[in-house]
């Protein structure tokens, strides 16, 4: 039975998984700098394309690999076998996101994005970017009619990238509609699926040229490491341009992070369906509560997003935005918690809650915070996989504070 016709489940389990010649049942780590050849024949056999070979980790590595085949084939899931999809590991997403624009967009061209992002992404767009040439714009939830004419308007557009479920408030972009505007005008697009992970949304099957995910968020799921991944649909042209700039700009993990996130994300199907299962209640007591004056989950059926989220994605996620009114109540609820930490990041077994205008998008000038709805009563929280009676109740004495 090949790969392609397994089921997410199997699949997380046993792509691209290799046993040693040892008999160890669960691959070895790679854990060296160089690769030794036997002689030089191989030396020559190798350069010439004859045998491969790894020669450097900063290069290839086996255990990088296994990581990327497994990533690659969940992601595939969707697309027919004439899809040749390739992926590459790397140290951070951040090193995911900058290598994917950096192989799509060269100095003289232009990308576009919608104006909520992850903090780090955002700065990389707005002010990075700009210093290296390429130009970037907004088109605020890349509106359609409106990412059409900015499309006109900039005809140099190389790239539209996109986060959805947006980092912190939420905002769901319809992926397929997205797609179509762009590639009617030339342009790749590049999603961030770390909130929703593979097993919630596929973006390359719904047209997307490149997946990137923060690995340290809830592919690896135990708060242990700090890794990215890009996955793009056409490995011959996409590959050359994204994956060699691990070479050449050397944002690579070491082998020791890509086993663990191997291993963490054989659970992640389990893992996604509990956490779904507790969001889903967390926002409902949340939505209800009187000192919440508005809560953010796209399974929340007043959501603005929620039709198209229900559409794209197998599930809703489990980060769930909420606004407490002011900085003094957020402030309150936060350092009231008792089960859930109060820490960046998110997608660990543990629920995690932060206050993005102070942490994760403390870079973000105030204005365009407050603009793209980031108020500095906004909390974030990833929801964890305790017993979500345990969850809720410490919400509820904290809120009472």
């Amino acid at each position: 039975m090949t790969n392609k016709r397994l089921a997410m489940e199997s699949q997380a389990i046993h792509a691209g998984e290799f046993h040693d010649p040892s008999g160890a049942h669960i691959a070895p780590i790679h854990q060296t700098s160089t690769f030794s050849f036997p002689d030089m024949d191989t030396v020559a056999r190798w350069g010439a394309g004859e045998v491969e070979a790894d020669i450097y980790t900063r290069v290839g590595n086996p255990t990088r690999r296994a990581l990327a085949a497994k990533l690659a084939a969940l992601e595939s899931i969707g697309l027919d076998g004439s899809v040749d999809v390739g992926a590459e590991i790397f140290s951070s997403g951040m090193a995911a996101i900058a290598a994917s624009l950096m192989g799509l967009a060269r100095a003289g061209d232009h990308v576009i994005t919608q104006n909520v992002l992850y903090g780090s992404t955002d700065h990389l767009v707005s002010d990075v970017l700009p210093e290296y040439g390429v130009t970037t714009s907004r088109v605020p939830g890349l509106d359609p009619d409106r990412l059409e004419q900015e499309l006109a308007t900039r005809p140099e557009t190389t790239a539209v990238f996109l986060e959805t479920p947006a980092n912190p408030t939420m905002r769901i972009i319809d992926i397929a509609t997205t797609v179509a505007i762009a590639h009617e005008h030339g342009a790749k697009v590049v999603v961030d699926n770390t909130f929703a992970t593979p097993v919630l949304q596929r973006p390359l099957s719904l047209g997307a040229d490149v997946v990137v995910h923060s690995t340290t968020k809830y592919i690896n799921g135990h708060g242990t490491v700090i890794g990215g991944a890009a996955v793009y649909r056409d490995a011959a042209e996409l590959g050359d341009r994204i994956a060699r700039l691990i070479k050449f700009t050397g944002g690579v993990p070491s082998s020791f992070d890509c086993w663990l996130t191997n291993l963490g994300l054989k659970t992640l199907p389990l893992r996604m369906e509990r956490h779904c299962a507790n969001a889903t209640e967390v926002a409902a007591f949340l939505a209800d509560h009187e000192k919440v004056v508005a809560a953010h989950y796209p399974g929340l059926v007043d959501h603005p997003g929620h039709e198209v989220a229900a559409k794209q994605m197998d599930g809703f996620g489990a980060m769930i935005a909420f606004d407490l009114g002011s900085y003094a109540a957020a402030a309150r609820f936060l350092d009231g918690l008792e089960l859930c930490a109060l820490a960046v990041s998110l997608g660990n077994i543990d629920s995690l809650v932060e206050h993005p205008a102070s942490m994760t998008h403390r870079v973000v000038p105030p204005e365009q915070r407050q603009a793209a709805g980031i108020t500095d009563g906004l909390v974030r929280m990833s929801v964890g996989l305790e017993a979500v009676g345990d969850i809720i109740d410490d919400l509820e004495q904290a809120l009472a504070l």
